[in-house]
């Protein structure tokens, strides 16, 4: 037997014992997994921000023992089974890459991208362009995902400059509003993020990804500005504003 097979066959077995044995194994749900997913799905990422491959290893089979549950779950309830799983997840991948395994032609991610689209709304039902984006998506990748799909149907800007102006453009209607302390300032600021977003989106740039580079540099900074604190004896409380940024300044520097 190939070695992959035999591996995902040996977690079937794991699973479907401790299923049946496991105090703890035998009483989850749906509901009571859910939670957790997130939680793993939450390491994942950041073993892949943080380029730890030995961990990412650890935390995809975290979350591939999360995928087999619910399957397993699904079975004693006969919904479904891993088997119906796996056999959708390649019926879709075959659909949507018609240029593999059928007639069609993508020269580029890009041209993929559109087939994509196009598969969704012509032959698997989607109602909607957008229908594909997760409601509970967090509001970052969210924009992020429906400009990407807005543009997998043509609806997008020219270059990166129109796009630019648009962020200016929303910028100062921020300012308008800030300045009249009006009730439409947090729209507006709404505006200028999702116009930010795209003009990332036009230089290749994740928001998400970005966003989360510059969390870490600032808890790195942050912390060193703590640390000469504590090697000073004073509290971070005590010290001036100036002291603050003279140990922020040297943190950059360090860096």
């Amino acid at each position: 037997m190939d070695v992959r097979l035999a591996a995902f066959q040996r977690l079937l077995d794991i699973m479907d014992e401790l299923r049946a044995k496991c105090p703890w194994d035998s009483v989850q749900t749906f509901d009571t997994l859910r939670c957790l997913t997130i939680e793993e799905t939450y390491e994942l990422s950041e073993a892949i921000v943080d380029k730890d491959y030995k961990d990412m290893c650890k935390e995809l089979g975290d979350l591939m023992l999360h995928l087999v549950f619910y399957a397993k779950i699904a079975s004693e309830e006969k919904l479904f089974d891993i088997t119906d799983v796996l056999n959708q997840l390649c019926d879709k991948l075959i659909r949507r890459h018609p240029h593999i395994y059928g007639e069609a032609q993508a020269q580029d991610a890009q041209q993929v991208h559109e087939n994509w689209e196009k598969i969704k709304l012509q032959k698997e039902g989607n109602r909607s362009v957008l229908g594909g984006v997760p409601k509970s998506a967090p509001s970052l990748v969210k924009a992020y995902r429906i400009q990407e799909k807005a543009n997998g149907v043509g609806f997008d800007w020219h270059n990166k400059d129109e796009v630019w102006e648009k962020v200016e453009e929303e910028m100062a209607e921020f300012r308008t509003e800030v300045e009249k302390q009006s009730d439409k300032m947090e729209d507006e600021f709404g505006d200028v993020l999702f116009a930010l977003i795209n003009y990332a989106r036009f230089l290749h740039i994740n928001p998400d990804d970005a966003l989360e580079k510059t969390n870490r540099k600032f808890i790195r900074r942050f912390q060193y500005i703590e640390d000469k604190a504590k090697e000073q004896g004073v509290k971070l409380t005590d010290m001036s504003l100036e002291q603050m940024e003279e140990y922020w300044q040297q943190s950059k520097q360090s860096e």
